[in-house]
């Protein structure tokens, strides 16, 4: 039976607040941590199946031209080899996060260097790797595409802008004002666990073991790239090594595994190598910003401008939605926010971990820091001074917002007020300086289904096609059910990863937690009730705690109540008007100490700290582990990741991890998280907002203001190398 609940109205029940076992916000560990650390936790392309051959992609030499295959026939008699595949529906290029449809496909033209454009089968990996290499592919009739943002065609993106009062006029006028341009540039997921997919089919049957985040989506995709009905596709994905974003939408191995395993007959693995992973999947789009900002003599904002460029591929709707918080996050009634699309011919544009935010509030975290250093205000009192009593633009109530308590109370953990104010502090070679900036995210609530089953001996089993991306969702999905149930963690199974389970939000857009939650919590309480009919007691006088049911100054195990039943239900939740009645969102505050070295420019981080809001927090460890990696990913974006494009003929130089430089733990300081204690009625019956993208979305600018106040270089353009830090000291 399945019991459904549409988020019209604010939940200020509060019924978690009420439950007695102890469990949601607890600091639980991951229930299948053991497995991961251990190694016997199954990933995509480690499941062992008999007669399994390999696929290997072949990729597109440059940006345009029609594909031939130049010695097909000579590298399918190579030793080992079982097919050579060129089929018009293998995938230029992967889905966009949520778009439950195939994308672009036809192999037979090349749109960008890199291009998945054939598929060679063999019995082994080795084989199929040195007939992939050995296969040579023309590309015929093309002329030379653009690949350089800065000069190709753009389109302008008004949906994502506004144009509200008199920006110029606000310049103009203003006491204080700034303009400045800065640059981003392309980033990548570059998830622990390559892109993989072993496919395998049963008649008309397919079943395909991925690495995928969103499997209600990846299913339909998956159909609709190879003509089927999604009924017939099975995608199984129990454990995801890491996805930020690159993992949402259906990649090119799944279909190309999907075909091969139809054409030998025999289950095929496809695993992407490294240097495929950075070429094939989805890029943050690089952008440049600029950013006009004007105070009042009381150094409050008269007028917010902010004008950026993205790319991505012809005939892809994705633009990197750089202004998503810039909306609402600081007042000014002057706003003029624009947000242009370039169609270039390099690899396919799309989410990146907080896509948006990570790079747009970066940007104006910087020109914040820039505009307090013009006007003489701390960087924390100006944007005191700005914060909005309502949606600067629609003129919403924020659902619940602790954005000031986060800049408070971060800035009295870190110890801001000692900081100097200008370059003052050296010890040694090496110049100390501190930084600070705010996040924002915005917070969704998405569909969800959940299934849970009350078994007769009084343990549980939650069931859903949610994922676990790194993020904790056993854990919570657990914790949620045992509070509700009043049963301890380890009495609940969590069973993720599976399309013939009820068909979850998916992990992405910080919407898994609270969306799966939630539905889980549906379930639970229609199984209360039911319980509660049984004993003849209002539900909300029904405590249940440790396996037992407390009624009327009675106790009674649960097992006894159910008496050889069990209790199925199944959880659906919808967006409602909650989700256009106020603005939902999460905030928080970064300080950063930093060191710079005054010979060679280079910059170390030497500690970080981070206030954050979402809401009520399900997990307090897998909550700050998610604000630790979001920070850590900061540290990346603010000193050394780059996707470093060649401007004639746009291929990626840096394609593997020895050149795409991530932080290491010798990059890392001690962190410190502080969850600021937060219900959000607005959000979800379980008044959590999601957290798993916030600790990103304005690190990096945290970092490079530190490096100004350390050394008074500005640097614009992104990462803050040594060399761009060394040409200003």
């Amino acid at each position: 039976m399945t019991e459904q609940f549409k988020m019209d109205a604010p939940a200020t029940d509060r019924r978690l607040d009420g439950m007695a076992q102890g469990l949601v916000g607890a600091p639980l560990d991951r229930p299948e941590g053991p497995l991961k650390v251990t190694g016997t936790a199954t990933y995509a392309d480690e499941y062992r199946i008999d007669n399994l051959a390999h696929g290997m992609l072949v990729r597109a030499p440059g940006n345009s031209g029609r594909v031939r295959l130049a010695n097909r026939d000579a590298v399918a008699a190579m030793p080992g080899v079982l097919a050579v595949i060129h089929d018009p529906r293998l995938l230029r290029n992967p889905a966009q996060g949520t778009a439950n449809k195939a994308p672009v496909q036809d192999p037979n033209e090349a749109h960008y260097l890199g291009q998945p454009v054939a598929l060679v089968v063999a019995e082994s990996f080795e084989q199929a790797r040195h007939a992939a290499q050995s296969l040579e592919i023309a590309l015929e009739g093309g002329t030379p595409r653009p690949v350089d943002p800065e000069t190709a065609a753009y389109e302008p993106q008004p949906a994502k802008g506004v144009d509200q009062g008199d920006l110029d006029d606000a310049m103009a006028k203003a006491a204080h004002s700034i303009d400045v341009t800065y640059r981003t540039p392309s980033h990548s997921s570059a998830p622990m666990e390559p892109h993989a997919s072993i496919a395998q089919w049963e008649g008309e049957d397919l079943t395909l073991r991925g690495s995928y985040q969103m499997l209600k989506y990846n299913r339909n995709e998956l159909a609709d790239a190879l003509g089927i009905h999604p009924d017939r596709v099975r995608i199984l994905a129990p454990y995801v090594g890491g996805g930020f974003g690159s993992k949402l939408g259906l990649a090119p191995e799944a279909v190309a595994a999907a075909i091969a395993a139809k054409e030998t007959g025999r289950p095929v693995s496809v695993a992407l190598t490294r240097p495929q992973v950075f070429e094939t999947t989805m890029r943050r789009s690089e952008t440049r910003q600029r950013v006009r900002l004007a105070v009042g003599p009381e150094g409050r904002l008269t007028g917010i401008g902010q004008a950026a460029l993205v790319s991505n591929l012809p005939g892809e709707v994705f633009s990197e939605p750089v202004l998503q918080a810039t909306h609402f996050l600081y007042a000014g009634e002057n706003r003029r926010l624009s947000l242009d699309l370039a169609r270039v011919h390099r690899l396919c544009a799309g989410s990146v971990r907080a896509p948006g935010e990570a790079v747009g509030i970066t940007v104006l975290e910087c020109a914040m820091d820039e505009l307090a250093d013009a006007a003489g205000i701390d960087p924390i009192e100006l944007r005191r001074r700005n914060i909005p009593e309502k949606d600067p633009e629609s003129g919403k109530e924020f659902s619940s917002r602790r954005f000031r308590e986060a800049l408070d109370s971060g800035a009295e953990a870190f110890g801001w007020e000692d900081r100097p104010a200008t370059r003052s502090r050296r010890e040694g070679e090496w110049w100390i300086g501190y930084g600070m900036a705010s996040a924002a995210r915005i917070n969704v609530l998405k569909e969800s289904r959940a299934r849970v089953t009350l078994a007769p001996d009084g343990t549980a089993r939650v069931e859903t096609d949610m994922t676990d991306i790194g993020t904790g969702t056993y854990a919570i999905l657990g914790q949620i059910a045992g509070e509700m149930l009043g049963l301890p963690r380890e009495s609940v199974e969590v069973v993720l990863g599976d399309t013939d389970l009820p068909a979850a939000a998916g992990s992405g857009g910080s919407w898994g937690a609270s969306s799966s939650g939630t539905s889980v919590y549906v379930a639970c309480q229609a199984i209360r009730a039911q319980l509660s009919q049984r004993l003849g007691v209002a539900e909300t006088d029904l405590t249940l705690k440790d396996g037992q049911a407390v009624f009327d100054n009675r106790t009674e195990s649960l097992a006894a109540i159910l008496n050889g039943d069990e209790i199925v239900k199944e959880g659906h939740v919808l967006p409602g008007e909650t989700s256009k009645a106020v603005r939902q969102a999460t905030f928080g505050a970064y300080f950063v100490e930093v060191a710079v070295n005054g010979v060679t420019g280079e910059t170390r981080v030497r500690r970080m700290h981070g206030s954050f809001a979402a809401g009520r927090i399900l997990n307090a460890k897998t909550a700050r582990s998610q604000c630790l990696g979001g920070m850590i990913f900061g540290i990346g974006m603010a000193l050394t990741e780059e996707m470093a494009f060649d401007d004639r003929d746009g291929h990626l130089a840096n394609h593997n991890l020895a050149e795409y430089h991530i932080p290491v733990n010798a990059d890392v300081p001690q962190i410190t998280v502080e969850l600021l204690e937060e219900r959000d009625d607005w959000a979800s019956p379980l008044q959590a907002k999601g957290i798993g993208e916030l600790g990103i979305c304005g690190t990096a600018g945290a970092i490079v203001n530190a490096i100004y106040n350390a050394t008074g270089v500005r640097v614009r353009d992104f990462p803050a190398t040594l060399d761009k830090v060394l040409a200003g000291l």
